[in-house]
C-alpha cells in the first residue's frame, strides 16, 4: 500500500466510496478493495433496488438473491463482525464514487455518481434469456449473468483476465471502459492450498444454485454423472450457499449416499485438496484449472483455460483500488440516461398509486 502524508489523508478522507456488496464471494472482494481506500470515507451496504424489485426484497420473496434473505443477513453480519461503517441503501451521504459487484441491478441513486464495476466471476451462457433482454429491452437482471457489463451505466469496468476482456468487447461492451485488474478471490489461488480441511486426494462437486434462479438443472443426472467420474474414490458435495440445502442434501443422499456433504467452508480449501472438481456454470472452476486440478465443466475447458483469471500474487484488489483513484480524482461529470427496468418499475409504481 502506497505511503500518504497527512495533508493528501486529510483531503482523501472528505471524499465518500459507497461499496456494494452481494454474496459473500463479493462482499469479500469489496472489502479487500477497501483495505487499499483508507484515506477515503468508505462505507457498504447490501445490494439494493428501486421499485417493485425493493417491494419483494423487503418482504423476504427474493431469498434466493441478494437482494434479502440468508445471503443479505449473511453480508451484514460480515460487515458487522469486520467493525465496517454501515449506510444501507446509500442514504446518509453523498458519495464522491461508488464500486459495485453488479450492473444488473443500478439503483436510482447512484445513476449519477461515479461508478466502479468489478466482475464478480463466470457469465452464465447467453440463452434465452439473454436473447430477450438484449433485443426487447427488458430489465439486464432477468438474463442473470450473461448480461454483466451490459448496462453501460459505470464509467469502469475491471475485469478478471484478457479472455474475459475479449468475451465482453465481443458482446458489445465499450472496450474504453475495460480495465484488466484482477478479481480479488481468483488472482492468488496457490495460498488455498495451505489450509486444515481434513480431507484429500477426493472427488469434489461444487453445486450451483440455477433451480432457486429459475434455470433449468437435472440435479439427478448430475449426481449419478459424478458418481460415475468418481468411480468409486470419495465424494464430497459442497453445496451452493443458496441452494436449498434441505432439498439437495436428500437427493444426494439418494442417488450418491456415501458421499459427504458441506454446506458451509471454504470451497477454494477444498479445491485445493481435491483431485478432481466438478462443476456446472461456476466461478470456482477457475480455482481448481488453477491449481492444476482435473476439471469437468458445463463449459468447454478450451475457454476456461482462455478466461482463467490471472494470477498476479493477490494484487487484484490493489488494481482496482488505483483505478478507483483515477475515477475519483479525474474531471469527468456524470450524467447517465437510462430506461433500465423502467417498464416494470412503471407498472409497480401505477399499482401503488391506484
Amino acid at each position: 500500500m502506497r505511503l500518504l502524508d497527512e495533508q493528501f489523508i486529510n483531503r482523501n478522507h472528505n471524499r465518500k466510496v459507497l461499496f456494494i456488496c452481494g454474496t459473500m464471494n463479493t462482499t469479500t472482494m469489496m472489502h479487500e478493495i477497501s483495505k487499499y481506500l483508507q484515506d477515503y470515507d468508505c462505507y457498504f451496504t447490501h445490494m439494493y433496488a428501486d421499485g417493485l424489485l425493493d417491494f419483494l426484497a423487503k418482504n423476504e420473496m427474493l431469498g434466493f438473491v441478494p437482494l434479502s434473505g440468508a445471503t443479505k443477513e449473511n453480508t451484514i453480519n460480515y460487515f458487522k463482525n469486520h467493525n465496517l461503517k454501515i449506510d444501507f441503501y446509500g442514504k446518509a451521504n453523498t458519495y464522491d464514487l461508488v464500486v459495485t459487484c453488479t450492473d444488473l441491478i443500478i439503483p436510482n441513486n447512484i445513476k449519477n455518481t461515479k461508478i466502479v464495476h468489478v466482475q464478480e466471476g463466470m457469465t452464465d451462457p447467453e440463452n434465452y434469456r439473454y436473447l430477450l433482454v438484449k433485443y426487447l429491452g427488458l430489465p439486464n437482471f432477468i438474463g442473470s449473468t450473461s448480461m454483466m457489463g451490459m448496462s453501460d451505466v459505470y464509467d469502469i469496468f475491471c475485469v478478471a483476465s484478457e479472455g474475459f476482456k475479449e468475451l465482453f468487447i465481443n458482446k458489445g461492451i465499450n472496450p474504453s471502459k475495460i480495465r484488466v485488474t484482477g478479481i480479488p478471490n481468483y488472482d492468488n489461488c496457490i495460498q488455498y492450498s495451505k489450509n486444515d480441511f481434513p480431507y484429500k486426494n477426493y472427488v469434489l462437486v461444487a453445486t450451483s444454485d440455477y433451480r432457486e434462479t429459475f434455470k433449468y438443472e437435472n440435479r439427478k443426472l448430475f449426481i449419478k454423472k459424478s458418481v460415475e467420474i468418481a468411480d468409486g474414490r470419495q465424494l464430497i458435495f459442497k453445496l451452493h450457499p443458496n441452494e436449498n440445502f434441505d432439498r439437495a442434501i436428500k437427493e444426494i443422499k439418494k442417488y450418491a449416499p456415501e458421499s459427504l456433504i458441506y454446506t458451509s467452508g471454504n470451497v477454494h480449501e477444498m479445491i485445493a485438496n481435491c483431485d478432481v472438481l466438478i462443476t456446472k456454470y461456476s466461478t470456482v472452476v477457475f480455482t481448481g484449472i488453477a491449481l492444476g486440478k482435473e476439471v469437468y465443466s458445463d463449459v468447454d475447458l478450451e475457454i476456461l483455460n482462455k478466461l482463467s483469471p490471472i494470477q498476479n500474487d493477490g494484487i487484484s484488489a490493489l488494481n482496482i483500488a488505483e483505478e478507483c483513484r483515477k475515477l475519483i480524482n479525474s474531471e469527468i461529470k456524470v450524467v447517465r440516461n437510462t430506461n433500465q427496468g423502467y417498464l416494470i418499475n412503471r407498472l409497480y409504481n401505477s399499482y401503488i398509486k391506484a
